[in-house]
């Protein structure tokens, strides 16, 4: 194999970056000893799923918080420029690319599960994992049981 066929080792790579900026520590990656996850309590055709994406509302003001927006009508775009992503080789212009509301509406009309939530929900990118585990997460979850959703689908960017 060369070493184009290698595969990019993020976390070895990652490591190098951190130190090559002059961190004297290296990187401490975010662990979940317990993972709160629970089977459905019913098939999954029976299930209403809702969407969860990492991107901002169109009208992003800069505050990164937990946002929710309906899913009929879908929106146009969402606003992606405050998210790290390879911005030269690739566009988010194509919303349904991470967060798939028609697509997913498809599979539901195909009975592959009962339905969307009324409402697909924003979380923002942060790297606070407290901040993620004490704030966003309950309110999501919170949002989540409001629609009446069994499962969610997470459609990070």
């Amino acid at each position: 194999m060369t070493r184009g066929d290698q595969p990019v080792r993020y976390i070895d790579r990652t490591r190098q970056y951190y130190r090559a900026l002059g961190y004297a520590t290296d990187y401490v990656w975010a662990r979940h000893d317990e993972v709160p996850f629970a089977r459905l309590a019913k098939p999954i055709l029976a299930a209403r799923i809702a969407l969860i994406t990492t991107a901002s509302p169109a009208d992003f003001k800069g505050t990164k918080q937990v946002w929710s927006g309906p899913v009929s009508p879908p929106p146009q775009s969402l606003f992606t420029a405050n998210l790290a992503w390879d911005k030269e080789s690739t566009h988010t212009d194509d919303r349904e690319s991470f967060l798939p509301i028609e697509a997913a509406s498809e599979l539901a009309a195909e009975g592959m599960f009962a339905g969307l939530a009324a409402r697909f929900h924003g979380v923002p990118t942060e790297y606070s994992q407290r901040k993620t585990t004490v704030v966003d997460a309950p309110q999501v979850l919170e949002r989540l049981r409001d629609d009446g959703a069994d499962a969610a689908i997470l459609c990070p960017l």
